[in-house]
């Protein structure tokens, strides 16, 4: 049980401090109890504490969304606010299949989504997810959906930093999805340009320009899911900072307010909005939205968490951490059941050989260790993934691998 939290730290309710190791649940990228965002929530309960999101608004939501497209990636200037990641991810499948009606192209209406990908726990977003866990127990879900394969390759990217050399070639298996539907039915793919949720595993060298291209060559949008990359995880403000490709939306949640109050934001590009906004004045553009969209206190909370972001250098401070940070996590190599290491940014994965006929317990049992040890860390499958809040420092790195160290050779 976790009772209070400040800075780098929890605190439990037997009064120890707890390292986060894992900004919270890869949302409080700002660390805790930040002075900034405390206060502009106390100053705007005070002032405005709804506004509906119909035919209504308030100034701090188009001040957000302006700052939001001053870090946005080029042609990504248009944003649509949701309440969590999962419903960020529904927007974005939605805006994609109605875009493409808009232009008179509603024969496309597939969704294509990737093995072991993760996109929020609402239908749309398990439809399009590759986690089994997620999705077998909740029937047949969207139709029309389907799945390349997922970019893992342990046997030849083993211990990699940063991104693999082998593996662009995966990206080639949307063609195979391309002549199996033929593209005049495909709306969208999507993707996480570095998976999360699955286990931290980054795109191979050229594979999501590979995707690009032949989401162009036939037509089809291409949807990068941040929710757990955006806000500075990877060095940089948003992914195609540093992996060089644009998509046509990008969903974010989590570090958008740091995990304090829920809210998440789609980008989309002039064209997608420009499609939608061709209409009489009286008419709906686009029959979608939340009672909570743009809520005052969420864009309140976001805007002091931008400020905090730009005041500290946080959306690049990953950056300047990257390589200290890798080579701490790579001094693991070498303990007891570890098959792999993978990291970029401020966020890496340990890999743990399963224990025979009882998968996910080797990892568990290093989560409850290290708990037992004032360290959290996240867990999922047999894989320990660390993504702390961007303002650790290197003795808190020190501490947080030390821990580790210890941790992986006393589990059995």
């Amino acid at each position: 049980m976790l009772v209070a939290a400040e800075g780098m730290h929890y605190t439990t309710d037997d009064n120890r401090k707890i390292l986060d190791g894992t900004a919270g649940l890869w949302c409080v990228n700002a660390g805790h109890k930040r002075p900034k965002i405390v206060e502009a929530i106390q100053r705007q309960i005070e002032e405005l504490d709804y506004a509906p999101a119909f035919q209504m608004g308030h100034p701090k939501a188009f001040e957000l969304a302006s700052r939001l497209t001053q870090i946005s990636p080029e042609g990504l200037d248009h944003v649509f606010f949701t309440n969590s990641g999962s419903e960020s991810v529904e927007t974005a499948l939605k805006t994609a299949i109605a875009y493409h009606r808009a232009k008179g192209d509603g024969s496309r209406f597939r969704l294509i989504g990737r093995e072991r990908g993760y996109h929020g726990v609402n239908f749309g977003g398990i439809s399009v997810g590759g986690i089994v866990g997620n999705r077998k127990m909740f029937g047949s879900l969207l139709t029309g959906v389907d799945h390349i394969r997922h970019t893992h390759d342990i046997e030849r990217n083993a211990f990699t930093r940063g991104m693999p050399e082998h593996g662009a070639e995966f990206a080639d298996d949307l063609e195979r999805i391309v002549q199996l539907h033929d593209a005049s039915t495909i709306a969208a793919v999507i993707v996480e340009p570095m998976a999360g949720s699955t286990g931290v595993l980054m795109p191979p060298k050229g594979y999501l320009q590979r995707l690009r291209d032949i989401c162009d060559k036939h037509g089809i949008l291409l949807i990068f899911d941040e929710v757990i990359t955006g806000f500075g995880r990877l060095g940089v403000p948003f992914a195609p900072d540093v992996f060089g490709v644009i998509p046509d939306m990008i969903t974010t949640a989590k570090g958008l307010t740091n995990g304090v109050i829920p809210m998440g934001a789609v980008f989309v590009t002039d064209e997608i909005h420009d499609a939608f906004m061709d209409g009489p004045e009286h008419v709906i553009e686009f029959f979608h939205g939340y009672t909570y969209s743009g809520n005052p206190m969420a864009c309140a909370t976001a805007l002091a968490t931008l400020e905090t972001y730009q005041e500290e250098g946080l959306l690049t401070r990953g950056a300047e951490l990257a390589s200290y940070w890798e080579d701490a996590l790579h001094s693991l190599k070498g303990l007891p059941h570890v098959i792999d290491i993978r990291n970029m940014g401020l966020i890496g994965a340990i890999e743990l050989e399963p224990i025979a006929g009882e998968p996910t317990k080797r990892a568990f049992s290093a989560f409850l260790n290290a708990f037992e040890r004032n360290v959290l860390i996240r867990t999922t499958g047999d894989i320990i993934a660390l993504s702390p809040p961007l303002i650790i420092e290197k003795q808190q790195i020190d501490e947080l691998f030390g821990v580790l160290a210890g941790v992986l050779k006393d589990i059995d």
